[in-house]
């Protein structure tokens, strides 16, 4: 009997869900996508600045894999037959800014976390008397723990907040003193588990990912990296359903009825004209079900189903960002970096910043706008960024001005993204947390995306995947 399989989330976990799916099963098998919101990706949207394609969401992933071999990123990118449009940053440094003054980013280091700390450059001055042998490995088997607390332990105050927080925000907008070791440094925290100093532990976990001279380390998609999502779409041969959200998930007796549509309206109160497709509420029997949403609607999906799962997943919490970009005149001169990161010391809005032009240069055109992105809010601050579009993009111009020690000009266009609740922040035991989660979901059913995962692309697909695996070994059995 032909499958039908429901994958809930058009992320690029839930694409790359059901572009394994598509690999693993019968070709009859009937893969449906359901994204509540008007498009596709997710937090992959390629927006143009200036006529030049700029990122409004992440703009690169990792080619590496955790064990050293391709990420899952660049494998889907192979799979897709998109390597011929691979493209990498330009070997330029980027820089910590401590009011009007850049200071480079110390090489050597594991997220900021040093291995030598004799190579810091005066950026950060580390007590390194407390980094002692005490005859055993700084963490137990399976012991997690916050980032900023292991490395203020050991290295003390200035070098968490000088280099680990501004490195760790980059990514997650999050502080180091409430990130898990585990989920954002893995490879740190099983060195960890082994070594005696935070020193062995960090040069540990780099020798098993030694880097190669030339070598990148990040790469992007020429014309942007929307190009990925509808190529997974396409390849995936998924029926594509938009604007209808899942509002419930039951079991059946031979599967699962998913409840599409609008949000139920109070009494007296009738659905608007087109909301979700029609007024009233409709139905899907499935055989099997991806959930590839945020904590909070996979949650409520779970509820009634996998009540445990459930709480545990509602847990979560999101930090808010802004993407701006600006693009200055032709020739305003802006140092030569890639870009800079801001400790959140320095109390600005902006925590870091992409010099557009000079990263990505193969998009840059002699005598053309010089491009800037910054990211705006870490967690906690989301009511910094409760202003107009207006305020906050001149806010983003003056504050950068300010960190790179000389007034910008205005830009002679610009544009605002919101991500509101967009970066999980991840509390130690995450991991432990996430596997209660696996082993309390009903049979058919499978979670996957950057609430459970990471948020980088390589974690969310790696996830997309292996809920498709468990979601295929379901079906064959």
């Amino acid at each position: 009997m032909r499958k039908r399989v429901a994958v809930i989330g058009g992320g690029i976990a839930g694409l790359a869900a059901a572009v394994r799916l598509r690999d693993l099963t019968s070709p009859d098998t009937e893969i449906i996508v359901y994204e509540g919101g008007g498009a596709l990706g997710g937090k992959l949207r390629t927006g143009e600045l200036a006529g030049v394609p700029v990122e409004r969401g992440a703009e690169s992933f990792l080619l590496a894999g955790p064990d050293g071999g391709e990420s899952a990123a660049l494998s889907l990118v192979k799979r897709l037959d998109l390597g011929g449009s691979l493209v990498h940053p330009a070997a330029v440094p980027a820089a910590l800014a401590f009011g009007g003054h850049l200071a480079p980013l110390p090489a050597g280091t594991l997220i900021g976390v040093p291995g030598d700390l004799g190579k810091l450059d005066g950026v950060a001055h580390p007590a390194a008397h407390r980094d002692r042998d005490e005859g055993r490995p700084l963490l137990a088997a399976g012991e997690d723990i916050a980032v900023g607390e292991l490395v203020r332990q050991r290295y003390g105050d200035e070098v968490v907040d000088r280099l680990v927080d501004p490195l760790l925000g980059g990514v997650y907008a999050g502080r180091a003193d409430r990130l898990s070791l585990a989920v954002t440094i893995p490879q740190l925290a099983a060195a960890a588990r082994v070594e005696h100093t935070l020193q062995g532990a960090v040069r540990a976990a780099q020798a098993l990912r030694p880097r190669v001279p030339g070598r990148p380390i990040f790469g992007a998609l020429e014309g942007g990296m929307s190009r990925l999502v509808g190529a997974a779409a396409a390849a995936s041969g998924a029926r594509i359903s938009l604007g209808l959200p899942v509002r419930e998930l039951a079991r059946t007796p031979h599967g699962w009825r998913l409840l599409l549509g609008p949000v139920s309206t109070p009494p007296g109160f009738s659905a608007p004209a087109g909301a979700g497709g029609s007024g009233a509420p409709q139905t899907d029997d499935v055989d099997a079900v991806v959930l590839a949403v945020p904590s909070k609607p996979a949650a409520r999906l779970l509820g009634t189903i996998a009540p445990d799962a459930a709480a545990q997943v509602g847990e979560l919490d999101y930090a808010s960002v802004a993407l701006v970009g600006l693009a200055l005149p032709p020739g305003t001169p802006l140092p030569e970096l890639s870009g800079f990161l801001v400790p959140p010391s320095e109390g600005t809005l902006v925590k870091a910043a992409t010099f557009f032009s000079r990263k990505w240069a193969h998009l840059g055109a002699d005598g053309g706008p010089v491009i800037v992105r910054a990211s705006l809010g870490r967690y906690g601050e989301e009511q910094r960024l409760q202003f107009d579009d207006t305020v906050l993009i001149e806010r983003a111009r003056q504050e950068l001005g300010d960190l790179i020690g000389g007034e910008l000009p205005p830009p002679a266009t610009a544009w605002i993204q919101r991500w509101g609740g967009a970066l999980p922040q991840y509390a130690p035991g995450h991991l432990d947390r996430v596997a209660a989660v696996r082993a309390a979901l009903p049979p058919g059913v499978a979670l996957a995306g950057a609430a459970l995962d990471g948020v980088g692309i390589p974690a969310c697909i790696a996830g997309g995947e292996r809920a498709a695996e468990d979601v295929s070994k379901f079906l064959e059995a």
